[in-house]
């Protein structure tokens, strides 16, 4: 990518080893400005969106294509199968080794993402949070019986903090939630934020914004257009899976819904498109809480990409 700008050549002559890091909601345009920044640098791009780690779910996810990827190696897409869930603390630790060993050719590496707690992890390292299996049990049954309202409305007495921040359309993260707290007397929230890593790279995050409006806007086109290329189809394929925690994702839920005859395939592609916005909107909460973030307004793949390279040049001279 011709720009008319080269950032200075002690950027990456220098023994530093950096992770540029490139956040936001779903449909922001992350893969092709991360794309168009790995192709400047000839380096890498790592993953953090915790469901196109996943062979089988590609419409869905909105997975890139081989054409958007531009020949840029890209890790941590189609890298696991659903049977074979990985966490954030798993993802950190699998991403940390990859680093460790392409920094040795790299000196700069590209990680993209709009699952904020997969890329923290990576970045920050996770809290010492408690466990228990015995609680975690009763509360999967509770979930079974009754639903997740009376799971939403005890999280919400116990721990508002946590509530007005959590996935509620998440069941597995409201029984973790509650599982410490049910186990330990102690909100979730308070056992959150402490734990940090030492890094053997600097990590340099930038954070892409749109305003509301076209944000949803590309959301319901992103929507229209899964469905024209075969979502309803990849869902059947996947109903064997339907009780697995990775499947309880926008997109799918609300297909398994129609398919189970709960709605019509309107309403169930309206609610995708609902459920969506409201999962990027939850997404911008959680990546706006790092201060570290620089923020980048939303224009072309070449302006933005231009202004990383300012905003690394101006490191670089401070």
């Amino acid at each position: 990518m011709a720009l008319g700008l080269q950032v200075s050549a002690n950027f990456t002559e220098k023994k530093i080893k950096r992770l540029i890091v490139i956040e936001g909601p779903t449909a922001s345009g992350k893969t092709a400005l991360s794309v168009a920044v790995a192709t400047y640098f000839k380096t890498i791009v790592l993953s953090a969106d915790s469901r196109q780690f996943y062979k089988e779910m590609t419409i869905g996810t909105a997975k890139p294509s081989n054409d958007e990827l531009q020949g840029i190696p890209h890790y941590f897409i189609d890298s696991h199968s659903i049977t074979d869930e990985l966490t954030a603390s798993s993802y950190a630790r699998d991403a940390r080794a990859l680093l460790h060993k392409a920094f040795e050719t790299h000196p700069v590496i590209v990680l993209t993402g709009g699952s904020g707690m997969y890329v923290d992890a990576l970045c920050k390292g996770l809290d010492d949070v408690p466990v228990s299996v015995e609680e975690r049990e009763k509360l999967n049954q509770e979930f079974e019986l009754k639903g997740i309202h009376p799971l939403l409305e005890e999280l919400e007495r116990k721990d508002p903090l946590h509530f007005s921040k959590i996935d509620k359309f998440n069941p597995m993260r409201v029984i973790r939630a509650l599982e410490v707290i049910r186990s330990t007397g102690k909100p979730f929230s308070s056992f959150l934020n402490k734990q940090t890593t030492q890094n053997e790279f600097e990590v340099i995050r930038f954070r892409i914004e749109h305003p509301r409006e076209q944000l949803y806007n590309r959301i319901d086109q992103r929507v229209d257009e899964m469905m024209k290329v075969g979502l309803l189809e990849e869902v059947k394929t996947l109903l064997p899976f339907r009780d697995t925690n990775v499947m309880k994702t926008v997109g799918y839920r609300e297909l398994f819904d129609y398919l189970d005859g709960k709605t019509d395939l309107q309403e169930a592609v309206n609610l995708i498109k609902q459920h969506t916005r409201n999962y990027a909107k939850r997404q911008l909460t959680w990546l706006r809480k790092n201060q570290d973030s620089t923020t980048i307004a939303y224009t072309t793949n070449e302006e933005m990409c231009r202004f990383i390279l300012n905003e690394l040049e101006h490191r670089e001279i401070q």
